[in-house]
């Protein structure tokens, strides 16, 4: 039930000239509830009605006609308030969430229409660190957001198994590679390779000469350069493997940049047969002169192709393949640039799908102010980052709750979901510097805080079944809802009625940590309704209505904790 559209549908027909939706749109939730639960700002209608926005709210109340969702009405300074009737509230909300369950919250917006997401997508013989955790998680979440709102969503991981740095590395193995250390460290050993690459030519730079003709070989098909890239390749994929396994993360896709090696040569005859093409000192590019943009280089003087090459041909195959409604593309704002140049080839191609194309980019990762550098070797390992996390949460367990069940499994949960959580709490757009002290604190606004309401309310369901299960099998229509009209209970209740409109808000914002919020707040409310308001009471009635509110916070905290890729352990 959506009470913005209640309210816009009793004053319609007051306000003639506006729509519904327009009505609904202007509709408020006020930060003070003695302000009313709906608000409705007249500012706006008074040059159209020519009369006072006081005015407007003072003929609004006089003609009010009533409705069961609502106990009352006012005119204040300019606002129209409405205050929702408790029990009524109470009933309805219950009702969606005991009756939907797992399926509370969720909307078919997007039934029938496909949206592909690009995150993730690792470099091939770099380790895993923190910066990738922003693209895999941000992506992740979108997914899952778009799933539950019953879009049909393609997850894409565009490896990074291409480009000039499988010439550096193949020169780095030839020179100070030994196969045996590569087989026993792996990505450790690819990567210290790298490293010791860029420090040489620093010294001797004809190396990048040297690696930029065995790139040149690799693309040719050249039979050495093709066997070792497919062996790094390999070894790269049992490391990330690992580090999705621990978070959760699962593709539909793994086409990375090597899978459009044989389609690019169509879309460059493409590019050509339309004229787009420019030749500059031997590279062929794409002017954006007139969109105020540098050229697009689609091809090298030595041949070679380039990200924007790339792209531009995933983007062709991915619409030709899934027929998208939106190609989402999840990374960090610095590659901006990037995005709108070969976006704006799309469009110059004459592709009418070039609008469906989308950047969502999200601030950098940095380690106490300095930026993350593969070359460098100035990284922190995700796997390391994860398995601390972990541990310390196991080492809260021993200390704390030393007799629960699966202590590893509970962890794994809380350790995992706290590093995900501090990594959605805050808009995608701020940059993070990190600190293990900060992503490790499992005081306040944290993912723990929310995994622990959660099993605080498990744990509540649990002691009314005599420990047996956290089920509740009361039909709401048998609750007696009057009985949850105290403040904190209908504080609770309009958080649990929030859940599908922030839904909707994270999928059209492309906004995770709108949810990620979200979920502090509902478990504060919670929080404060169990501390202030016995639940497993002598009173029948009573005892059952709280219980129905203890068990929707439940669904609602295991709901939105899942959009965002993380577990709801139901003890801890």
């Amino acid at each position: 039930m959506n009470y913005k559209n209640i309210l816009a549908s009793q004053l319609i027909a007051q306000l003639e000239g506006i729509t519904e939706e327009a009505i609904a749109e202007l509709i408020e939730y006020p930060p003070n509830p003695q302000m009313g639960d709906l608000s409705m700002p007249c500012f706006k209608l008074s040059k159209q009605f020519r009369k006072a926005p006081q005015a407007i709210a003072e003929e609004l109340k006089q003609n009010w006609q009533g409705h069961p969702a609502f106990q009352r009405v006012e005119a204040v300074s300019g606002y129209f308030n409405v205050f929702l009737e408790p029990a009524y509230f109470a009933k309805n909300v219950l009702g969606e969430v005991l009756e939907q369950r797992e399926r509370y919250g969720a909307q078919n917006i997007g039934q029938g229409r496909n949206i592909a997401i690009d995150y993730s997508s690792p470099n091939i013989a770099k380790a895993f660190h923190i910066g990738h955790l922003r693209t895999t998680m941000i992506g992740n979440a979108i997914y899952k957001i778009f799933e539950f709102l019953g879009y049909n969503c393609i997850g894409i991981n565009h490896l990074g198994d291409w480009g000039t740095q499988f010439g550096k590395l193949i020169v780095a193995y030839k020179m100070w590679g030994d196969k045996s250390v590569v087989e026993a460290d792996g990505i450790d050993e690819l990567q210290r390779l790298y490293v010791k690459f860029h420090d040489e030519a620093d010294v001797k730079p004809e190396l990048e000469d040297e690696a930029r003709a065995w790139f040149v070989k690799l693309e040719q098909g050249d039979e050495d350069a093709l066997q070792l890239w497919k062996w790094f390749v390999e070894i790269s994929l049992k490391e990330f493997q690992k580090i999705y396994d621990l978070l959760g993360v699962k593709f539909d896709s793994y086409a990375g940049e090597s899978f459009y090696n044989d389609k690019m040569a169509a879309v460059v005859d493409e590019l050509k047969q339309k004229n787009l093409l420019e030749e500059d000192e031997g590279a062929l590019l794409v002017r954006l002169d007139d969109y105020n943009m540098p050229p697009a280089l689609m091809i090298k003087k030595d041949g070679g192709t380039l990200y924007h090459t790339r792209d531009v041909t995933a983007a062709i195959y991915r619409k030709n393949t899934y027929d998208f409604d939106k190609c989402i593309y999840v990374t960090d704002a610095g590659q901006s640039l990037h995005f709108q140049q070969w976006f704006k080839v799309i469009e110059l191609m004459g592709y009418p799908w070039a609008n469906q194309l989308v950047h969502v980019p999200f601030g950098k990762v940095s380690l106490e102010g300095a930026k993350l550098s593969t070359r460098k070797g100035n990284v922190i390992r995700l796997e390391e980052l994860l398995t601390q996390s972990i541990d310390k949460i196991r080492d809260i367990i021993n200390e704390k709750n030393p007799n629960l069940e699966n202590k590893d499994e509970v962890a794994r949960q809380v350790g995992v979901g706290a590093i995900i959580f501090n990594d959605l709490s805050n808009n995608r757009i701020k940059d993070i510097v990190f600190s293990w002290e900060v992503a490790l604190n499992f005081e306040g606004e944290t993912g723990p805080y929310v995994q622990y309401t959660h099993a605080r309310a498990c744990s509540v369901l649990r002691k009314a079944n005599d420990g047996a299960s956290i089920e509740f099998d009361v039909q709401p229509e048998q609750l007696d809802a009057s009985l949850l009209n105290n403040v904190e209970a209908q504080g609770l209740l309009k958080q649990l009625y929030l859940f599908k409109e922030r839904v909707e808000q994270a999928g059209m914002k492309l906004e995770p940590s709108i949810v990620s919020r979200y979920l502090v707040d509902l478990a504060q409310s919670f929080n404060r309704f169990y501390h202030e308001c016995p639940i497993l009471v002598d009173d029948a009635a009573l005892r059952q209505a709280r219980l129905a509110l203890v068990k929707s916070t439940h669904i609602t905290l295991r709901n939105g904790l899942a959009l965002i890729g993380i577990e709801a352990p139901e003890k801890m």
